[in-house]
């Protein structure tokens, strides 16, 4: 059977729409015919296609499979152990196959390699060719490819390092190299991957699979690692899982791990029974990594007293306390603003010949800072760094957060230069601890200088800098220019727009005066799926309205309602009702009032009198004394088109015209009075409710 699908330009598959649909049912049939396999029946339209145009399409197969046969000649000219060419001319006959590059062809070379090293090479040409004219760029498949064939030929840290190289090291792949160790028996070279994996579910249930199958024996160490690695994403009760159904007796590193796993999520209760746990077993006493860890809980915790108690414990049990234990201490102290205590402690710590180290200076910083020291904290800054002791970005952040806090921008900013001056690269949440302040302050063009400025102080700016500055230039007047300038650069470094920013963008704009780019970043939003939310919805209401672009206020209201059907409209629809009724009731009412007679009643009159009060208003704007009727279903209604193109109606007229009668049509049916909502249902409200 003829494989379909070729472009006769570009030689890659692609789906060719027949009524609509594509003529591959299933991915499957996709992947068929890139493997080459025979492809699943396809369906009746797409063998009617092919018995019509099997030449073309046989054709463009075999120039594929004729491209990728004189690659492989060329490349096994190589050198298998050093592919590499030995001059600039050796690599023209690769040159030649630039204009055919297509992800098919690259898939194809590759799987046709016996040597790995020759695919390794044409894969690294192809990823910069030169010439490149179809702009091509390996896909997500031939990243597989290759690291497939690399992993077969147990080239695994060839593969590694060049998934790392290209940024594509990611959790699937992980899976993958878990899944060939487990394959050869080296049970350390799976579990080392298995820690690497970012997300644990899909590295643990391919080790599970390997389990299962018999290749490896988990040992105790298989599953402390697997402990440590649900620990450190934060998955306590997996963690916790894989504790009670060991295989194996758990060793004094697996039961530090379960505690510290317990420890950093606040959950002192649960780690007190594992240590529970260990006492009754007698295999695996606390030692002073257990107490440490448990001192260290209890202080972030703030409860001092029991942190104090298993201080003591562990000095009775001849467990020495070390510097990550004073450490400990001395942080809990400070948090509790009990300075002079931990200084004491700090002597301590020194009597017994541990030394002091920037940890616990930066302890003694924050104790100064939580009493409102500041400027003893910064006069101790400048003695750790006297004394010739390294502070690092973390000391100096302390002293930066809190000038921020109490309004000194300036001074926060000199520290920062400091740091640059002394080699350290400040820490990203002191900068946006800054741009905080002077937006706060109404400073945006110094924010923007500081902003601009970052990267050459030794830190890139993350979404929180880019977003932060960029709310208060969207909520000055006219700095629009300089927040695309900002908006394009954060989305060069990798950042998106979110549900907030696109927000800040359509009010600023609207306070700009520019409804063409609000409205346009309205769609965006809509077609991301993100909400505008209520401040910025009623500056789209107000910008649009004094644009005279009411009725398209009112469609981006439909479309947000029927796109996010989540949101409380009622909310929405309130400030669009609102705002517009003001609208047309300041702005429309003082025309009307020179050319329409008043409403015969005030205060809300009822109905039959607005529509007499209507009727003889639109005789007398449009001039015309007998209404075209359209006659049906006994019904009689207004035609808004033969006024609107009536002679005698000038711009005004046709103005009230689109605001009143296109809206509103009158049917004097069964029901007597019937309304039907045209365009615009807040005009409708406004009518009803004018006095």
């Amino acid at each position: 059977m003829v494989k379909e699908g070729l472009d006769p330009v570009t030689t890659s598959f692609q789906c060719i729409p027949i009524h609509g649909r594509s003529r591959f049912n299933s991915t499957a049939q996709r992947l068929d015919v890139l493997c080459n396999r025979s492809p699943s029946p396809p369906s009746m339209a797409a063998r009617t296609l092919a018995n019509t145009h099997t030449s073309p399409l046989a054709s463009h197969i075999a120039q594929l499979l004729s491209t990728a046969s004189s690659i492989t000649s060329f490349l096994q000219t190589l050198n298998p152990q050093n592919p590499k060419p030995n001059s600039p001319t050796s690599i023209s006959p690769l040159s030649q196959f630039a204009p055919f590059l297509n992800h098919n062809l690259v898939i194809q070379v590759i799987k046709s390699q016996k040597n790995p090293y020759h695919a390794l090479f044409f894969f690294n040409w192809a990823s910069n060719p030169n010439p490149n004219p179809n702009n091509y760029s390996h896909s997500h498949l031939c990243y597989v490819a290759i690291t497939d064939l690399l992993i077969s030929h147990g080239l695994f840290s060839t593969a590694s390092s060049l998934l790392q190289s290209h940024h594509r090291l990611s959790d699937f792949a992980a899976a993958k190299f878990v899944k060939a160790y487990g394959d050869r028996g080296d049970i350390r070279g799976a579990i080392h991957w298995f820690h690497r994996a970012k997300k644990m579910e899909s590295a643990r249930a391919v080790f599970d699979q390997i389990v299962k199958e018999g290749v490896v024996k988990p040992d105790v160490s298989t599953y402390t690692t697997i402990i440590r690695g649900y620990c450190k994403m934060g998955m306590i009760e997996n963690a916790k899982n894989v504790f009670d159904e060991m295989g194996c007796k758990p060793n004094l590193v697996t039961y530090n791990t379960m505690i510290n796993g317990f420890c950093k999520k606040g959950l002192m209760e649960s780690a007190m029974k594992i240590v529970d746990q260990m006492t009754e077993t007698e295999d695996c006493m606390p030692d002073t990594v257990t107490y440490t860890t448990l001192i260290d809980g209890y202080c972030k915790r703030g409860e001092l007293e029991e942190a104090m108690k298993y201080m003591e414990e562990m000095v009775s049990r001849n467990c020495e306390p070390n510097v990550l234990t004073y450490n400990a201490i001395i942080y809990g102290l400070c948090l509790n603003g009990n300075v002079d205590e931990a200084k004491r402690m700090m002597t301590r710590m020194r009597l017994n010949g541990l030394k002091d180290n920037v940890a616990t200076h930066t302890s003694i910083l924050k104790g100064l800072c939580v009493v409102g020291k500041l400027d003893d904290a910064a006069r101790h800054l400048k003695e750790i760094v006297g004394l010739g002791m390294e502070a690092d970005a973390k000391a100096y952040g302390v002293v930066v957060n809190e000038y921020c806090k109490i309004g000194k921008a300036e001074d926060a900013i000199s520290l920062l230069k400091e740091m640059k001056g002394r080699g350290i690269n400040p820490s990203v949440s002191s900068f946006n601890a800054v741009f905080r302040t002077l937006v706060e302050s109404g400073k945006t063009d110094k924010a923007g200088l500081i902003l601009r400025q970052m990267k050459q102080l030794g830190c890139t700016p993350n979404f929180l800098s880019y977003s932060t500055v960029i709310d208060g230039l969207c909520r000055a007047k006219g700095r629009m220019h300089e927040v695309e300038e900002f908006v394009d650069d954060m989305c060069r470094n990798g950042h998106h727009l979110d549900a907030s920013m696109y927000s800040w963008l359509v009010k600023g704009y609207c306070e700009d005066g520019n409804a063409d780019m609000a409205m346009r970043l309205f769609c965006e939003m809509l077609d991301m799926g993100y909400v505008i939310n209520l401040e910025s919805f009623l500056a789209f209401v107000k910008g649009l309205s004094a644009k005279e672009k009411a009725f398209e206020v009112e469609k981006f209201f439909e479309e947000m309602s029927r796109r996010c059907p989540g949101i409380d409209t009622h909310k929405y629809r309130r400030i669009l009702d609102e705002h517009l009724c003001k609208n047309l009731g300041n702005g429309r009412r003082e025309h009307q009032q020179k050319q329409s007679k008043p409403c015969p009643t005030k205060n809300k009159p009822p109905i039959n009198q607005k529509l007499l009060w209507l009727q003889e208003n639109l005789q007398q704007q449009c001039g015309i004394h007998q209404l075209d009727k359209m006659q049906g279903g006994g019904d009689r209604k207004w035609s808004p088109v033969a006024c609107f193109h009536h002679p005698m109606i000038d711009e005004h007229g046709k103005d009230w015209i689109k605001t009143t009668i296109g809206i509103i049509q009158w049917s004097g049916s069964a029901s007597q009075y019937g309304f039907t909502i045209g365009f615009d249902s807040s005009v409708f409200y406004w009518f009803m409710l004018a006095g």
